[in-house]
């Protein structure tokens, strides 16, 4: 297993990529897929290409895997995944919710977006998701770094969810890993940004 990546609080977080693959769909196959079976595709396409639904989702992202088209942030307990970080260039994730409202309000394209985090169910509420964001931003400052936005789900205060809806978290959690809220998006969420330095 490729395990270039980094380590952040104890945790070796790895780069989604062939090498890495099957940890990945482990973790997914142990979820019957995340969030339906949607594998964390619907986030690339927009259109949405045909191949997609003929291929299926497990497949259409082996594909973006292999031919580099799909990143994440891997936190492994040894050489299992416990939970990931989506990010990517707006290009490469051109979907979100609530795009139309987040063109309208857009002064500057953000360089990476992270779009979806997951962190397997017998580990969540222990901080997972924020050591996945953590190591997605270890990534993007390899990467070159830049402007990053994320889009958490931005709860009433005092109102609890269950954590197998919060595709992307909580704005209480991205502001304390140093995000900046900038403005609502959609009902419930919110587009908040941080800065990375390239490593």
């Amino acid at each position: 297993m490729d395990l270039d990546g980094v380590v952040v609080d104890g945790f070796r977080i790895a780069p989604l990529g062939p090498a890495t693959w099957q940890a990945f769909a482990d973790l997914a196959e142990r979820h019957n897929g995340v969030w339906g079976g949607c594998w964390c595709t619907w986030f690339h396409c927009y259109p949405d290409p045909p191949e997609r639904k003929e291929l299926g989702n497990r497949e259409f992202k082996r594909q973006l895997v292999e031919s580099g088209h799909a990143h994440a942030a891997l936190v492994l307990d040894g050489e299992r995944a416990i939970a990931w970080a989506q990010f990517g260039t707006v290009a490469e994730l051109a979907n979100i919710h609530h795009r139309k409202e987040w063109e309208r309000g857009l002064e500057r394209p953000p360089d990476f977006r992270i779009t979806c985090l997951f962190v397997d169910r017998d580990r969540r509420r222990a901080g997972v998701a924020a050591v996945a964001v953590r190591g997605a931003l270890a990534l993007i400052a390899r990467e070159g770094g830049g402007l990053v936005e994320a889009y958490p789900h931005d709860l009433p205060e005092g109102k609890r969810t269950s954590s197998s809806f919060l595709y992307n978290a909580t704005r209480t959690m991205y502001e304390e890993l140093g995000f900046t809220y900038q403005r609502p998006k959609g009902k419930g969420n919110c587009v908040m940004t941080t800065v990375v330095a390239p490593a």
